[in-house]
């Protein structure tokens, strides 16, 4: 059970952090240090939770009158807390300092109903991770941000790289809902439609449908990508790209530690920015880390005040290189260490200003439609169990029954 926050003023602040890795976990705990040992009348514990189990876990000390104070979490987990009155209202509680440092479409992102109910951090982008030693044998064009693979590139490049048991690319998809929306955006995807009403319905056209083709066929007509490792997790796949079975592997931002710390010394890989859609379109749908504020916190100027501190640009910074991801501030992605060439850092850092809210970012019963409907469907697709028909009807049909008990 998580520690409360509805407490005596002696206990201080309690903060909820979902920080994994080594380095993430030292950065967040190194600054709570910072700020307590500069505001000792306001003191912050850290308490470490789970990515894994951090939904329910709050659900159930929410009811229960004991979550804590300040909430890391990511945007779309948000929405049923927000909607449901767990959590602060930040409008008027941010500093106008923190409000125009990061930009509007990353306020958006944890935005509900018009209110702001946390503060986005960290974002991830999706790139492709490739063997540069494979590609080069084959005579492949590198693309950059500036000059991207178009979708039908990307599958062309594939079936260039696919010889003998190896694969042109590995489609690491255990969770293929939010992959498949986010990376839609570059073709004009959007799933979600709101009406007048406010009410939203999906609705699966052309635009939406690229992307999802792009790998089905990949993998049932073209054989360029593994079926194997549509179970997968990212990391799943990491020992088969060291080994040469995937020349390609799109993966999250962050997988670029795992990479470091993983890959024979001798192996030579890039970092690509994710393929474009018509017009070079590079924008992908993001749900940043966020930091929230319980509604039953006592001291709500004190926890904002401490999520300022946290999310100043230098700050962000040291979290950001911590996670291995991408800050949300204007000024901390100009900071010069995120610039480099090495490990990728700059190619991710050029594809932030294309970085925009999740499809279903402020979509009430996400959780559900993702779970019982588009998961088990996108997945039987790919695998070539469906067809294009049976996968729109799904998650059309199916799907809107879900969102329309959300929505009475």
């Amino acid at each position: 059970m998580l520690p409360g926050c509805a407490r005596g003023r002696h206990d201080g602040l309690r903060f909820l952090s979902l920080a994994w890795q080594e380095e993430s976990v030292r950065a967040n705990k190194a600054l709570v240090a910072e700020w307590n040992a500069a505001h000792p009348q306001s003191r912050v514990s850290y308490v470490q939770g789970s990515w894994t189990s951090v939904h329910d876990q709050l659900l159930t000390s929410f009811e229960g009158g004991e979550a804590p104070d300040v909430i890391h979490d990511a945007s779309d987990d948000l929405a049923d807390f927000a909607y449901g009155g767990y959590l602060t209202d930040l409008t008027a509680l941010r500093s106008e300092r923190l409000r125009r440092a990061i930009p509007a479409h990353g306020w958006d992102t944890a935005t509900f109903g018009g209110r702001v109910y946390g503060v986005p951090f960290l974002q991830e982008p999706r790139m492709v991770m490739a063997n540069r030693r494979l590609l080069a044998a084959a005579g492949v064009r590198l693309p950059t941000v500036a000059k991207p693979w178009s979708w039908p590139e990307f599958a062309a490049v594939a079936s260039r790289l696919t010889r003998g048991d190896a694969y042109g690319v590995a489609w690491p998809l255990k969770e293929p809902v939010s992959a498949t929306l986010n990376l839609s955006l570059s073709t004009g995807g959007r799933l979600f439609h709101r009406g007048p009403d406010g009410k939203v319905t999906i609705g699966y056209g052309p635009a939406d449908h690229t992307v999802p083709r792009t790998i089905h066929d990949q993998v049932v007509r073209e054989g360029s990508a593994a079926r194997s490792t549509l179970g997968m997790s990212g990391a799943d796949t990491l020992p088969g790209f060291f080994g040469g079975r995937y020349a390609m592997v799109p993966l999250g931002f962050a997988y670029r530690q795992q990479i470091v710390q993983q890959a024979p010394k001798d192996f030579d890989w890039v970092v690509l920015p994710a393929p474009a859609g018509p017009g070079g379109d590079l924008r992908q749908g993001v749900s940043p880390q966020t930091l929230s504020i319980a509604q039953d916190c006592r001291r709500k100027e004190e926890a904002m005040a401490f999520v300022d501190f946290l999310v100043r640009p230098e700050n962000q910074v040291r979290l950001a290189r911590g996670d291995w991801l991408l800050p949300t501030a204007t000024a901390a992605l100009a900071h010069p260490a995120l610039h480099t060439g090495r490990y990728g850092w700059a190619t991710g850092t050029a594809l932030a200003a294309h970085l925009r809210p999740a499809p279903a970012q402020a979509v009430r019963g996400y959780p559900e439609w993702k779970d019982k409907v588009a998961t088990p469907a996108f997945q039987e697709y790919y695998s070539g169990a469906i067809d294009a028909a049976d996968l729109r009807h799904r998650l059309v049909s199916d799907g809107n029954r879900v969102l329309a008990r959300y929505q009475r």
